[in-house]
């Protein structure tokens, strides 16, 4: 499972530009890692923008959920900015709260290398995405 989200993973332009890497997966949960550029990362204090912590949060809901669901698109998604972001390399955890046939419910959260939490959220992801248009997951759990 880990090497097939790494692959999906590289297909993503935004993702490679992000340096974002998938290093934890299991059915039902997923962490990223993405080191900081402050050259261009950064938002106008110097703290990791609130857009990438947003983005993080997302793919690592939406990988978590394509585990036990499959292809998957968000429907809704919360970030709660908790601290300025402030590291040299931020982990996204997406863990699956709730998988049900029409919706999957996921939380998450952004820490840092110092290990301090920086954001959280929630994440609502509608299974059965056109795989023409998205990948298609495999490897999830009960199959």
């Amino acid at each position: 499972m880990l090497d097939e989200l790494k692959k999906i993973n590289s297909t993503s332009a935004f993702n490679r530009w992000a340096g974002f890497d998938v290093t934890r997966t299991e059915p039902g949960v997923v962490e990223l890692t993405m080191a900081f550029r402050e050259a261009d990362m950064a938002q106008y204090a110097g703290f990791l923008h609130a857009g990438l912590i947003g983005a993080l949060l997302d793919t690592a809901c939406g990988f978590a959920a394509g585990t036990v669901a499959g292809n998957v698109l968000a429907s809704h998604f919360s970030v709660n900015c908790l601290a300025p972001a402030v590291g040299e390399v931020f982990i996204a955890r997406g863990q699956v709260v709730k998988a049900g046939k029409k919706q999957v419910f996921a939380r998450r959260t952004v820490r840092t290398n110092r290990g301090s939490v920086e954001a959280g959220g929630n994440r609502r992801c509608d299974p059965g995405a056109d795989p023409a248009v998205n990948h298609r997951f495999s490897g999830r759990s009960g199959k």
